[in-house]
């Protein structure tokens, strides 16, 4: 039984080639400068020899890890993981791994995650934790290492970014509401410090106003979380207030969940006496009761072209920044109806 790693060298011998030849074969991105006879022989020797590249002597060959830290708010909310997927998958085409970090939306630990991916040497950086006004980037970006924005981007797009367009999506949520009759629309809208709550607040607004509906100020409340809970306090609220409300507007599906929480506190039957709609299109949405009306955004490809860019900026530190938006849909379903009599 063999001990130790098999070399490169045993490869090429094996193959009858140069090292250099065998190494060329190996690569993907290169092969297409060997003879097809050659590569066949050299993929059939690696084979044989169950031959594995050895990552840090690439490493110290091309000055990478081949490695890229992603960076997340919430393992536990249903967006990230096919995000994260679409991540992992693209950068794999390309022979680099995803070194994931989970901040549980606390700030310390952020900052504990971004020294230690930067002591790992990580190639780029995927950041979906980002605030519109976040200090700590500014910092991860002195270093010289790429960042990309993904689900998130920052008031003056100093970073390239992939993520939904938000406002578009929310304007198509009040332009369904006004077409069954609805006037009294609330929201509950995200955390203003992050540009998703920001963008759906103000898509919000201009949803209203291309439907000539008045916007009154009482209708709206701010979460202090895209969480369940938040939904539920901040739902309460809209519904308590005097002008009534005969459809909400949630930021999120987990807001959404918590607008459904309030409804059954108070009594109240979705969409009998309120109509709800979420944004996202988390899984298993479909399976509430009623099933949520939402905003379907493409969560795969948002990730694999958060990938695309972020490969970009580690192989040409001088592209141009770019800020890329990909098309919101609305999925009517049972919690949107006409306003009750």
């Amino acid at each position: 039984m063999r001990n130790g790693r098999v070399t490169l060298h045993e490869v090429a011998n094996l193959a009858g080639v140069h090292p250099g030849t065998a190494s060329r074969a190996l690569n993907v991105k290169t092969r297409s400068l060997v003879n097809a006879d050659t590569v066949t022989r050299v993929l059939a020797a690696a084979k044989d020899l169950d031959y594995r590249p050895n990552p840090v002597a690439r490493s110290l060959k091309t000055r990478r890890t081949l490695s890229v830290g992603v960076v997340i708010p919430d393992l536990n909310n249903p967006l990230f993981p096919p995000i994260v997927r679409g991540i992992e998958d693209r950068l794999a085409r390309d022979g680099f791994v995803a070194l994931l970090g989970n901040t549980d939306n606390d700030e310390e630990r952020e900052r504990r995650i971004f020294e230690e991916m930067h002591g790992r040497h990580v190639d780029g950086l995927i950041v979906a934790t980002a605030r519109r006004d976040h200090p700590l980037l500014v910092e991860a970006a002195r270093t010289g290492t790429p960042i990309v924005l993904v689900n998130r981007v920052v008031d003056d797009h100093a970073f390239s970014s992939l993520s939904a367009d938000d406002g578009m999506g929310i304007r198509l949520v009040v332009a369904h509401l006004a077409g069954l009759g609805h006037r009294r629309i609330a929201n509950v809208a995200g955390p203003q410090s992050l540009s998703t709550g920001f963008g759906r607040y103000r898509g919000y607004l201009a949803g209203m106003e291309a439907a000539g509906l008045e916007f009154d100020e009482r209708l709206v409340a701010f979460a202090l979380s895209f969480s369940e809970e938040e939904g539920r306090r901040r739902a309460l609220e809209v519904l308590g207030s005097e002008l009534g409300c005969t459809a909400i507007v949630a930021a999120n599906d987990l807001l959404a969940l918590g607008c459904y929480s309030a409804l059954e506190e108070l009594g109240l039957v979705c969409p009998g006496d309120v109509s709800v709609v979420g944004f996202n299109d988390m899984p298993f949405v479909d399976r509430l009761r009623p099933p949520l009306t939402t905003v379907r955004i493409p969560h795969y490809e948002i990730g694999a072209q958060a990938a695309e860019l972020i490969l970009e900026r580690i192989a040409l530190s001088d592209v141009p920044l770019k800020s890329v938006f990909l098309p919101a849909e609305l999925v009517v379903r049972g919690s949107t109806a006409p306003p009750p009599d």
